[in-house]
């Protein structure tokens, strides 16, 4: 079926090709049939990855639903093969391959979910614990979550400031209270959690009580 889609809709990337950029008006999405493509968003100075979508999934459907401009870039890891949907190509596709739509509606779903926890993160008053929240948060992106303790978060204190929506310097003390303690290991371009347990624990006991 994918590759009689593709024979219509199929389009490539080579590695690091740039498929679509942050802040530009966007009218398709893209389904990966091999390969991998990393969103990413400019911060500053920086640019810092989103997420990684890896083959059997959607990328920016959203622009087919709203007409706005991108809110991040696409770039592809190694070559890419891909489906190219405009909203008319979309529509006709739905129409003859629901489960895509079934696909799409869980793409949904868990963008929902993510906005809600980020939300529940920005609430919370106390930096320490907002900045173990965050920790949770994204260890619960991770495929051994639940199985291990010990989890390794693909992020840099400057990522972690940007997520938990503090200064720089109040989140490198947290961080370094939190080394001190054994709690963590710091690498240049990674975090090592030796027990996201311990952190699970201390947000969800203060969880409990509305101003933390």
């Amino acid at each position: 079926m994918l590759e009689a889609l593709y024979q219509k809709f199929g389009t490539s990337f080579e590695s690091e090709n740039m498929i679509f950029c942050e802040y530009e008006m966007g009218t398709e999405c893209f389904f990966i049939i091999e390969g991998k493509v990393k969103i990413t968003k400019t911060t500053g100075e920086n640019q810092k990855t989103l997420d990684v979508i890896e083959k059997g999934n959607f990328f920016g459907e959203m622009a087919i639903l709203e007409t706005e401009a991108r809110s991040a870039s696409a770039i592809a890891i190694g070559s890419v093969r891909a489906l190219k949907f405009n909203r008319q190509d979309f529509d006709s596709m739905i129409h003859g391959y629901p489960q895509f739509g079934l696909r799409l509606l869980i793409i949904f779903c868990k963008r929902i979910y993510d906005a809600k926890r980020r939300l529940q993160i920005m609430h919370i008053k106390n930096p320490q614990l907002r900045v173990s929240d965050v920790f949770l948060m994204l260890a619960e992106k991770d495929p051994e979550y639940g199985n291990s303790p010990r989890i390794v978060l693909n992020i840099t204190i400057n990522d972690l400031a940007s997520w938990c929506g503090l200064p720089l310097e109040k989140v490198q003390n947290i961080v370094n209270s939190f080394v001190s303690r054994d709690k963590i290991v710091v690498y240049p371009n990674k975090i090592l959690i030796n027990n996201i347990n311990d952190f699970s624990r201390l947000v969800n006991y203060h969880r409990k009580n509305i101003d933390v």
